[in-house]
C-alpha cells in the first residue's frame, strides 16, 4: 500500500497509464478500445503541423483524418516560404504528440490545473472539428471524444480527473515513440497517395538525410517527455 497522493502513487499511476496504452490492442476487443485513441493522437500530430504553419504566417487550410488511423493537414504557403519554415512546419507534426502530452503530465502536477487542461483539449477538439476537420472519421470521433472529456471533467472525481491527465499524457508520448518505423521512412503512403513522409519533407529542405532528422526529433521529444515526467514527480504540489 502507498500513502495517498505520495510519490510512489504518482509513479504507479503512470506506469498504469503506459501499461494501457500499451496492453489494449492486444486485448481482447482491445483494438476497438485503442481507436478513438488511435484517431486522438493523430489529430495531436496533424494539429502539430497546422498549428506550426499558422504561427509561420500560413493559411492553415483542413485536416482529414482517415478510417484507417492515418491523416494530413493541408497549408496554403504566400510565395516561397523557405526552407527553413517549411523544414519547421514538417518537423510540427511528429513533434506535436510529445509536446501535447509534456502539458498534459505537466498539467497532472497541480490541481488546480486539472480541470481547466481538460476543458482546454476539449475545447480545442470542438474548435478543430468546426473550422478545420473535413473528413467523416475526424468528423464523427472528436466530437464523441471532446463530449467524454467535457462530461468527465464535470463528474470525475479528483483520482479520474488526474489519471486522465496523466493516460492522455502518456498516450500522446508514446504514440511519438510508437512512430518509429514512419521517422525513419522517406515517403510514405498515406490516403492512396505516395508523399514525402514527415522527415523526407525535411531532408528536402535542409539536405541532411531524413535519418538524421527522425533521430533529432526522437531526441527533443525525449527530452520534453522526461523533464516533464521528472518535474510531475519530482515533489508534492
Amino acid at each position: 500500500m502507498v500513502a495517498p497522493g505520495s510519490q510512489a502513487e504518482q509513479v504507479g499511476r503512470l506506469i498504469l497509464a503506459g501499461f494501457l496504452v500499451i496492453a489494449l490492442p492486444s486485448l481482447p476487443l482491445g483494438n476497438y478500445l485503442i481507436y478513438p485513441f488511435t484517431i486522438l493522437t493523430t489529430w495531436f500530430h496533424e494539429m502539430g503541423h497546422g498549428l506550426s504553419a499558422m504561427a509561420l504566417g500560413f493559411d492553415f487550410q483542413r485536416l482529414v483524418i482517415l478510417s484507417n488511423g492515418s491523416g494530413y493537414a493541408e497549408s496554403l504557403y504566400p510565395g516561397d516560404p523557405g526552407a527553413l519554415k517549411r523544414a519547421a512546419v514538417a518537423a510540427g507534426g511528429p513533434l506535436a504528440p510529445a509536446v501535447f502530452g509534456s502539458l498534459l503530465i505537466l498539467a497532472s502536477a497541480h490541481r488546480k490545473f486539472w480541470r481547466p487542461a481538460l476543458y482546454a483539449l476539449a475545447g480545442l477538439l470542438i474548435l478543430s472539428v468546426v473550422i478545420w476537420v473535413r473528413s467523416w472519421t475526424g468528423l464523427s470521433v472528436l466530437p464523441m471524444i471532446a463530449l467524454a472529456l467535457l462530461f468527465l471533467t464535470q463528474k470525475a472525481s479528483d483520482y479520474w480527473l488526474r489519471f486522465t491527465l496523466q493516460f492522455l499524457g502518456v498516450l500522446g508520448a508514446l504514440s511519438m515513440f510508437q512512430q518509429w518505423d514512419y521517422l525513419f521512412t522517406e515517403q510514405a503512403r498515406i490516403g492512396g497517395q505516395t508523399m514525402l513522409s514527415d522527415t523526407g519533407a525535411i531532408e528536402a529542405s535542409l539536405l541532411l538525410p531524413h535519418w538524421f532528422w527522425a533521430l533529432a526529433i526522437i531526441a527533443l521529444a525525449g527530452l520534453m517527455i522526461g523533464a516533464s515526467l521528472k518535474y510531475a514527480l519530482s515533489h508534492q504540489r
